[in-house]
């Protein structure tokens, strides 16, 4: 005669409290990547870039563009450059097909604080020629007014 196993049963609170505890921390997860400006940027040390693109990441919780830059010795060196989520961007009228590779961008922003080729690319001018803000909104950077459109001046609404 075969009789049932005794399984420990656990009561429903606690089993709640398990499974809210692990919702909340995988939540949180995408959170590590984002920052603000002030975190990794400095706004002390602008710089402007002119380069042809050599790659595109479209992703969250930042967009990334990689850029070519020329100096005036002929040395090629490869910045990379870090926008706001593709779904800011979007609202400011970026669409991903305006990084097309090879295509001309002009760079304003700031360096990254441990002075790695990385920049914040605060205004972006696009191979069509508009110019758009590219920074985050709320990250506490130059022309952050809260908003997707940022405040500097020269960007398209």
């Amino acid at each position: 005669m075969n009789l049932p196993v005794a399984r420990k049963v656990i009561p429903m609170k606690p089993q709640f409290t398990l499974l809210l505890t692990l919702a909340l921390t995988l939540s949180a997860v995408p959170a590590y990547a984002h920052h603000s400006f002030a975190a990794e940027f400095d706004g002390t040390k602008p710089v402007r870039l002119v380069g042809k693109i050599t790659r595109v990441e479209w992703t969250n919780p930042h967009t990334y563009f990689y850029i070519d830059v020329v100096d005036t010795q002929g040395k090629v060196t490869n910045w990379g450059v870090e926008g706001a989520s593709p779904g800011a961007l979007s609202r400011r009228g970026w669409k991903r097909e305006d990084l097309k590779i090879g295509g001309k961008v002009v760079v304003e922003g700031y360096r990254a604080k441990n002075g790695s080729n990385l920049a914040d690319g605060r205004l972006v001018t696009l191979p069509d020629g508009r110019k758009v803000y590219g920074g985050s909104p709320g990250d506490g950077g130059p022309g952050d007014d809260g908003t997707d459109h940022g405040s500097l001046p020269g960007t398209t609404q």
